[in-house]
Protein backbone atom coordinates (compact mmCIF):
# COMPACT_ATOMS: atom_id res chain seq x y z
CA UNK A 1 0.00 0.00 0.00
CA UNK A 2 1.16 3.73 -0.35
CA UNK A 3 3.47 5.02 2.71
CA UNK A 4 0.48 5.76 5.64
CA UNK A 5 -2.50 4.03 4.05
CA UNK A 6 -3.57 0.86 6.62
CA UNK A 7 -5.25 -2.26 6.22
CA UNK A 8 -8.90 -2.81 6.87
CA UNK A 9 -8.25 -4.76 9.96
CA UNK A 10 -6.08 -1.60 11.13
CA UNK A 11 -9.70 0.55 10.74
CA UNK A 12 -12.16 -1.97 11.81
CA UNK A 13 -14.86 0.71 12.23
CA UNK A 14 -15.19 1.34 8.04
CA UNK A 15 -15.27 -2.32 7.52
CA UNK A 16 -19.81 -2.21 7.55
CA UNK A 17 -19.33 0.46 4.70
CA UNK A 18 -16.76 -1.60 2.41
CA UNK A 19 -18.60 -4.28 2.81
CA UNK A 20 -21.69 -1.98 1.89
CA UNK A 21 -19.83 -1.07 -1.17
CA UNK A 22 -19.19 -4.25 -2.08
CA UNK A 23 -22.45 -5.58 -1.96
CA UNK A 24 -23.24 -2.45 -3.97
CA UNK A 25 -20.99 -4.19 -6.86
CA UNK A 26 -22.65 -7.45 -6.59
CA UNK A 27 -26.77 -6.69 -6.27
CA UNK A 28 -26.03 -3.48 -9.41
CA UNK A 29 -28.00 -1.18 -6.25
CA UNK A 30 -26.84 1.67 -5.35
CA UNK A 31 -27.18 2.54 -1.41
CA UNK A 32 -27.18 5.34 1.25
CA UNK A 33 -24.83 5.23 3.90
CA UNK A 34 -26.60 4.26 7.00
CA UNK A 35 -27.80 6.48 9.78
CA UNK A 36 -24.33 5.86 12.35
CA UNK A 37 -22.32 3.90 9.96
CA UNK A 38 -18.97 4.86 10.30
CA UNK A 39 -17.22 6.45 6.73
CA UNK A 40 -13.66 6.56 5.63
CA UNK A 41 -12.32 10.17 7.30
CA UNK A 42 -8.68 10.41 5.16
CA UNK A 43 -6.83 9.37 2.05
CA UNK A 44 -5.49 6.50 4.14
CA UNK A 45 -8.88 5.30 5.21
CA UNK A 46 -10.19 5.76 1.68
CA UNK A 47 -7.27 3.24 0.12
CA UNK A 48 -8.08 0.76 2.76
CA UNK A 49 -11.35 0.78 1.99
CA UNK A 50 -10.29 0.23 -1.81
CA UNK A 51 -8.37 -2.36 -1.40
CA UNK A 52 -10.59 -4.68 1.04
CA UNK A 53 -13.27 -4.21 -1.92
CA UNK A 54 -10.88 -4.42 -4.52
CA UNK A 55 -9.79 -7.81 -3.07
CA UNK A 56 -13.37 -8.78 -2.62
CA UNK A 57 -13.61 -8.70 -6.53
CA UNK A 58 -11.08 -9.78 -7.74
CA UNK A 59 -7.80 -9.25 -10.49
CA UNK A 60 -7.23 -6.04 -11.12
CA UNK A 61 -6.81 -4.67 -15.14
CA UNK A 62 -5.23 -1.44 -14.29
CA UNK A 63 -5.39 2.39 -12.19
CA UNK A 64 -6.54 5.31 -12.23
CA UNK A 65 -4.79 8.48 -11.38
CA UNK A 66 -5.51 12.30 -10.74
CA UNK A 67 -3.00 15.18 -9.52
CA UNK A 68 -6.59 15.93 -7.09
CA UNK A 69 -6.12 18.62 -4.50
CA UNK A 70 -6.13 19.21 -1.20
CA UNK A 71 -6.05 16.20 1.72
CA UNK A 72 -7.05 13.77 -0.76
CA UNK A 73 -4.39 14.47 -3.35
CA UNK A 74 -2.96 12.18 -5.35
CA UNK A 75 -6.15 10.30 -6.35
CA UNK A 76 -5.66 6.95 -7.06
CA UNK A 77 -8.09 3.59 -7.97
CA UNK A 78 -7.65 0.21 -9.12
CA UNK A 79 -10.05 -0.87 -12.10
CA UNK A 80 -11.65 -4.32 -11.73
CA UNK A 81 -10.82 -6.67 -14.23
CA UNK A 82 -14.13 -7.80 -14.34
CA UNK A 83 -15.40 -4.36 -15.31
CA UNK A 84 -13.20 -4.20 -18.67
CA UNK A 85 -14.54 -4.07 -21.88
CA UNK A 86 -12.96 -4.59 -25.03
CA UNK A 87 -13.08 -2.37 -27.56
CA UNK A 88 -16.67 -2.49 -29.97
CA UNK A 89 -18.14 -4.20 -26.82
CA UNK A 90 -20.77 -3.52 -24.81
CA UNK A 91 -21.35 -2.07 -21.24
CA UNK A 92 -23.93 -3.03 -18.82
CA UNK A 93 -25.73 0.23 -17.64
CA UNK A 94 -27.43 0.88 -14.38
CA UNK A 95 -29.07 3.90 -15.79
CA UNK A 96 -26.25 6.45 -16.61
CA UNK A 97 -22.86 5.95 -17.16
CA UNK A 98 -20.33 8.50 -17.21
CA UNK A 99 -17.84 8.86 -20.32
CA UNK A 100 -14.05 9.63 -20.51
CA UNK A 101 -11.52 9.31 -23.50
CA UNK A 102 -8.60 9.20 -22.25
CA UNK A 103 -4.80 8.33 -23.10
CA UNK A 104 -4.09 4.67 -21.45
CA UNK A 105 -0.73 3.16 -20.82
CA UNK A 106 -0.22 -0.17 -20.74
CA UNK A 107 2.91 -1.91 -18.69
CA UNK A 108 4.93 -4.21 -20.32
CA UNK A 109 7.44 -5.43 -18.09
CA UNK A 110 7.88 -5.29 -13.96
CA UNK A 111 8.76 -1.80 -12.72
CA UNK A 112 12.44 -1.31 -11.98
CA UNK A 113 11.85 1.00 -9.01
CA UNK A 114 9.84 3.78 -7.71
CA UNK A 115 8.28 6.59 -10.24
CA UNK A 116 8.56 6.67 -14.64
CA UNK A 117 11.08 3.91 -15.66
CA UNK A 118 13.99 5.54 -18.42
CA UNK A 119 13.30 4.98 -21.69
CA UNK A 120 9.70 4.69 -20.93
CA UNK A 121 8.86 3.37 -24.49
CA UNK A 122 10.73 -0.09 -23.21
CA UNK A 123 7.97 -0.29 -20.30
CA UNK A 124 4.94 0.95 -21.51
CA UNK A 125 2.92 0.95 -24.31
CA UNK A 126 -0.14 3.50 -24.90
CA UNK A 127 -3.81 2.73 -25.86
CA UNK A 128 -7.14 4.84 -26.46
CA UNK A 129 -9.11 4.36 -23.35
CA UNK A 130 -12.43 4.79 -22.97
CA UNK A 131 -13.12 5.18 -18.94
CA UNK A 132 -16.55 3.97 -17.87
CA UNK A 133 -18.05 6.46 -14.94
CA UNK A 134 -20.56 5.63 -12.07
CA UNK A 135 -21.23 5.85 -8.13
CA UNK A 136 -22.03 2.89 -6.03
CA UNK A 137 -23.76 5.62 -3.48
CA UNK A 138 -27.08 7.84 -3.74
CA UNK A 139 -27.89 10.93 -2.18
CA UNK A 140 -25.67 13.58 -0.79
CA UNK A 141 -22.60 10.79 -0.29
CA UNK A 142 -22.28 10.37 -4.05
CA UNK A 143 -20.74 14.11 -4.14
CA UNK A 144 -18.60 13.69 -1.35
CA UNK A 145 -15.10 13.76 -1.99
CA UNK A 146 -13.71 11.10 0.27
CA UNK A 147 -16.51 8.84 -0.25
CA UNK A 148 -15.71 8.63 -4.05
CA UNK A 149 -12.41 8.07 -3.52
CA UNK A 150 -13.30 5.04 -1.27
CA UNK A 151 -15.76 3.75 -3.91
CA UNK A 152 -13.03 3.69 -6.73
CA UNK A 153 -13.12 7.60 -7.75
CA UNK A 154 -15.94 6.36 -9.24
CA UNK A 155 -14.72 4.29 -11.44
CA UNK A 156 -16.95 1.43 -13.31
CA UNK A 157 -14.78 0.11 -16.07
CA UNK A 158 -12.74 0.71 -18.99
CA UNK A 159 -12.98 0.11 -22.70
CA UNK A 160 -9.26 -0.71 -24.00
CA UNK A 161 -8.25 0.46 -27.78
CA UNK A 162 -5.74 -1.41 -29.34
CA UNK A 163 -1.86 -1.20 -28.33
CA UNK A 164 0.76 0.91 -29.91
CA UNK A 165 3.03 -1.06 -31.02
CA UNK A 166 5.96 1.40 -32.31
CA UNK A 167 5.77 4.31 -29.88
CA UNK A 168 9.13 6.21 -29.54
CA UNK A 169 8.16 7.85 -25.91
CA UNK A 170 7.02 11.52 -27.00
CA UNK A 171 4.19 12.62 -24.57
CA UNK A 172 0.79 12.85 -25.18
CA UNK A 173 -0.57 17.00 -23.59
CA UNK A 174 -2.57 18.65 -26.61
CA UNK A 175 -4.04 15.84 -28.74
CA UNK A 176 -6.15 15.67 -31.85
CA UNK A 177 -9.24 13.98 -30.53
CA UNK A 178 -13.15 13.04 -31.53
CA UNK A 179 -15.37 11.63 -29.31
CA UNK A 180 -19.42 10.82 -29.95
CA UNK A 181 -22.03 9.62 -27.81
CA UNK A 182 -24.81 8.88 -30.22
CA UNK A 183 -25.70 12.47 -31.68
CA UNK A 184 -24.30 14.33 -29.46
CA UNK A 185 -20.56 15.04 -30.68
CA UNK A 186 -17.93 15.72 -27.16
CA UNK A 187 -14.89 15.95 -28.95
CA UNK A 188 -13.94 17.44 -32.39
CA UNK A 189 -10.47 18.44 -32.23
CA UNK A 190 -7.58 19.59 -29.69
CA UNK A 191 -7.85 18.70 -26.41
CA UNK A 192 -5.87 18.66 -23.61
CA UNK A 193 -4.58 15.75 -21.06
CA UNK A 194 -5.39 16.81 -17.25
CA UNK A 195 -2.11 19.06 -15.94
CA UNK A 196 -1.18 19.21 -19.62
CA UNK A 197 1.26 15.49 -19.61
CA UNK A 198 -0.08 12.32 -19.55
CA UNK A 199 3.29 10.99 -18.67
CA UNK A 200 3.69 13.36 -15.95
CA UNK A 201 0.24 11.68 -14.57
CA UNK A 202 2.08 8.44 -15.56
CA UNK A 203 4.55 9.26 -13.39
CA UNK A 204 3.03 10.25 -10.39
CA UNK A 205 0.65 6.97 -10.25
CA UNK A 206 4.40 5.07 -10.40
CA UNK A 207 5.43 7.21 -7.88
CA UNK A 208 3.00 6.77 -5.22
CA UNK A 209 0.82 4.04 -6.00
CA UNK A 210 3.51 1.29 -3.89
CA UNK A 211 2.16 -1.99 -3.31
CA UNK A 212 -1.67 -0.93 -3.26
CA UNK A 213 -4.25 -3.31 -4.59
CA UNK A 214 -1.22 -5.51 -5.69
CA UNK A 215 1.08 -2.66 -6.98
CA UNK A 216 1.09 -1.87 -11.20
CA UNK A 217 1.58 -5.00 -12.95
CA UNK A 218 2.21 -6.39 -16.45
CA UNK A 219 -0.37 -6.22 -18.38
CA UNK A 220 -2.39 -3.34 -16.24
CA UNK A 221 -3.12 -0.32 -17.98
CA UNK A 222 -2.85 3.64 -16.68
CA UNK A 223 -5.69 5.83 -17.44
CA UNK A 224 -4.10 9.30 -17.10
CA UNK A 225 -7.51 11.74 -16.96
CA UNK A 226 -10.33 12.42 -19.18
CA UNK A 227 -10.18 14.49 -22.85
CA UNK A 228 -13.72 15.41 -23.13
CA UNK A 229 -15.02 16.20 -19.40
CA UNK A 230 -17.27 13.58 -17.32
CA UNK A 231 -20.90 13.73 -19.48
CA UNK A 232 -23.05 11.15 -19.13
CA UNK A 233 -25.13 9.32 -21.12
CA UNK A 234 -28.22 6.14 -20.86
CA UNK A 235 -28.42 2.65 -22.22
CA UNK A 236 -28.70 2.60 -26.25
CA UNK A 237 -26.17 5.08 -26.21
CA UNK A 238 -23.08 4.05 -28.98
CA UNK A 239 -20.24 5.71 -27.83
CA UNK A 240 -17.30 6.25 -30.03
CA UNK A 241 -13.51 8.27 -30.08
CA UNK A 242 -10.37 8.48 -31.52
CA UNK A 243 -7.03 9.66 -30.80
CA UNK A 244 -5.04 10.32 -33.48
CA UNK A 245 -1.79 8.60 -32.82
CA UNK A 246 -3.46 6.18 -30.81
CA UNK A 247 -6.50 4.49 -32.74
CA UNK A 248 -9.97 4.22 -32.55
CA UNK A 249 -12.08 3.02 -29.57
CA UNK A 250 -15.99 2.19 -28.96
CA UNK A 251 -18.83 0.89 -26.73
CA UNK A 252 -21.90 0.27 -26.71
CA UNK A 253 -24.07 1.07 -23.14
CA UNK A 254 -26.82 -1.39 -22.43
Amino acid sequence: MPTGAPALSEAPQITAFAAALQQSHASGQRFVPETGMALPRDRAECLAVQQAVSEARGAVAGFKVGAGKGALAPTVAPIAAADVVASGGVAKTRDQLGIELEVGFELLKPLPAVGLPEPVQEYFAPRVVIELVDTRLEGDAASDPALKLADMQINAGMVLGPRVADWDGSDFGTVAAWCDAGETRLLDGEATVPGGSALANLGLLCEVLGDHCGGLQPGQVVITGSLCGLPYFPAGTEVSGRIEGLGEVSVTLT
